[in-house]
């Protein structure tokens, strides 16, 4: 059997690959113990900036296995051994500095949503479509699609999308904000790579802070959040690409960040 998700490190950008292309990348239990020490591994590695996560074959992944669940005879159970690994993974991304990019394609749906829009950057392509779904399999959400989704498009909006559980096309995706950018599908691959290392070539220390405090602001205070800022602005200035960055301003030359 292959292995459910293919991972590559290389240039500060870890590559996870869902790789059940034939169930559409449907996330089961042994994908999402493959998705936490995946993750796990990674953020081990100290030379990782930024993980892209994509999808084999024509879709990025179209929920969560029905299949496994319809076969068990303890759903619950099966529930617990899909979510709780996943879960477990997720948290870890959101309390790491490392950046975080989804690249979907094809019909995206349930769990692959919810991974899709929970990540801080999203890019499509175009023909992509995205469905909440799980109301249409009498579930509410899980992996996270509940917390971002109302962050992204407003609470209003956001119990339209899961309530209904109409198709939302990669145009309208960008539109309303579930996704960054939209390119050709033949280019996907390639723009998200730039993207990732573009991100990768970044200064670390300040963008892990930038998306800590993004991350946290819609439920903090305005006294705290100020307080959060000052205390990270500070250990930035700290750093040596805090340095190099207003040496290279003032120069005018481009920065060479080290992560230092």
């Amino acid at each position: 059997m292959s292995e459910p998700i293919k991972l590559t490190i290389a240039d500060g950008v870890a590559e996870m690959r869902f790789n059940r292309p034939d169930q559409l990348n449907a996330l089961d239990g042994a994908m999402a113990q493959a998705f936490q020490a995946c993750v796990e591994t990674v953020l081990a590695e100290p030379s990782v900036r930024v993980i892209l996560m994509s999808g084999a074959g024509r879709s990025f992944m179209a929920g969560g296995d029905l299949a496994a669940f319809r076969a068990g005879e303890d759903k619950p159970a099966v529930a617990r051994a899909l979510i709780e690994p996943a879960h477990a993974g997720l948290k870890r991304l959101a309390a790491s500095p490392v950046l975080t990019l989804a690249v979907g394609q094809g019909p995206i749906a349930g769990a692959g949503v919810s991974l899709l829009i929970g990540t801080d950057l999203a890019i499509v392509a175009e023909g992509a479509t995205l469905n909440l779904a799980y109301a249409r399999v009498g579930a509410s959400p899980d992996c996270g699609g509940s917390w971002a989704l109302p962050r992204l498009v407003g609470q209003r909006r956001a119990l339209e999308i899961a309530l209904l559980c109409d198709t939302v096309d990669a145009a309208e995706a960008q539109r309303i904000g579930l996704v960054n950018r939209v390119v050709p599908a033949d280019a996907l691959m390639t723009e998200a790579r730039k993207l990732a290392a573009r991100l990768a070539g970044g200064p670390p220390r300040a963008l892990g802070h930038t998306k800590a405090l993004l991350r946290a602001a819609l439920d903090t205070p305005l006294e705290a959040q100020l307080d959060a800022e000052a205390e990270r602005f500070r250990d930035c200035a700290k750093t040596d690409d805090f340095s190099e960055a207003l040496e290279a301003f003032f120069t005018k030359r481009p920065a060479k960040f080290s992560g230092r």
